[in-house]
Order: C-alpha cells, then sequence, then structure tokens
C-alpha cells in the first residue's frame, strides 16, 4: 500500500528543511571556529624567509592568547597599521628594552643568538635602544635585513594580534608544526 501523494510531498518537504537547518547549523559551526578558534593566513612577501616563504598558507591559532599573551618567540599574525595582517616573530614584550647594535639583537642588555633569522643582520644598520611600552609588542620578521617591522612601525598593539601560526599547511610538501617547534627560542624571563 503506497502512502497518499500529500504525505509524499510532505516527507520530501520535511527532508529539504533537514538538509536546510543542517546546512545552516554547519554555516554557524564554521564561522564560530573561523572567528573565536583558528583562521588561514596567506604569507605575501619574504619578511620571514626562511621561516616561512612566499605563499605559504598558514593555521594561526587564536586560543592561546585568550588565556595568556604571546611569548618571545611566538611567531602571529597582527593587524597592522596599514589594515593589512602581518606575521612576523614576537621579539620584545612590555618592559624590554631591545637594541641592534654591530648585527646583533640584544635584548635587554644581552646578545641573543638567533638560529632562525636568513642571515646576519646588517652592521651598518644600528637601531635603538627602544623599550617596548605597556600592552605592546616588539616584532621582527626573520629576514631582518629587508624586513618592515617594529624598527619602522614601533612596536604594536597586544590588542592587534589575532593569533599564533601553528601550521605551514600549503604547499603540502612543506606542512610542518610551528607553533609547537619554534616559540621558544628567545629568553621567557628578563
Amino acid at each position: 500500500m503506497q502512502a497518499p501523494a500529500h504525505k509524499k510531498g510532505n516527507q520530501r518537504k520535511d527532508s529539504v528543511w533537514d538538509w536546510v537547518k543542517a546546512g545552516i547549523v554547519a554555516l554557524i559551526i564554521a564561522f564560530g571556529i573561523h572567528q573565536f578558534l583558528f583562521t588561514q593566513f596567506r604569507v605575501d612577501g619574504q619578511s620571514m624567509d626562511y621561516t616561512l616563504a612566499n605563499g605559504e598558507r598558514l593555521i594561526v591559532d587564536k586560543i592561546p592568547y585568550y588565556f595568556g599573551m604571546p611569548k618571545r618567540g611566538d611567531i602571529i599574525v597582527f593587524l597592522a597599521p596599514d589594515g593589512q595582517y602581518w606575521v612576523k616573530r614576537v621579539i620584545g614584550l612590555p618592559g624590554d628594552t631591545i637594541q641592534i647594535k654591530n648585527g646583533q639583537l640584544i635584548l635587554n642588555g644581552k646578545v641573543i643568538k638567533e638560529p632562525f633569522i636568513a642571515q646576519p643582520m646588517d652592521p651598518s644598520m644600528p637601531f635603538g635602544p627602544v623599550k617596548v611600552p605597556p600592552g605592546r609588542l616588539f616584532v621582527m620578521g626573520d629576514n631582518r635585513n629587508i624586513s618592515e617591522d617594529s624598527r619602522v612601525i614601533g612596536p604594536i598593539k597586544i590588542s592587534s594580534v589575532v593569533g599564533r601560526v601553528d601550521l605551514v599547511i600549503w604547499p603540502f610538501n612543506k606542512f610542518e608544526v610551528i607553533g609547537s617547534t619554534q616559540e621558544h627560542f628567545l629568553p621567557q624571563t628578563p
């Protein structure tokens, strides 16, 4: 015995409505994840060579900074004064003093070894000393000789930070975990 035609029509409507509701829920979940937990970012430029390359796609984790501030050595994405998103490495925290002398980074009076930079800094380009103000971070690109960073734009607002770079996801042959392996090259105590 077949169901009457009007019941079949109602079943189809119910089925379509169920799919629509499932799609709406999926979109809300995806939006929430993107807005509050993780986002994708594409590297634009060579200022983070050789750690990150132009065109690479990254996963940026927003969660760590809900519970604490960035650490020295974290690679972060932030909203720069020009309205674009930049990726740089945190070098100095509020209260730190940063100086570049003879091509070496000096953090709070101590020379810091930086195995992650693309090449030694140009000794003819001294900088500082500069004290990082409250509520700000001093950031630099790993390709120091061409990077536009806090040496040019000044220390950035902590509130401008989107999140920490955790993964390189594209191209696939460059897949790499960043956050847990490269965030603590710099000393964590002044």
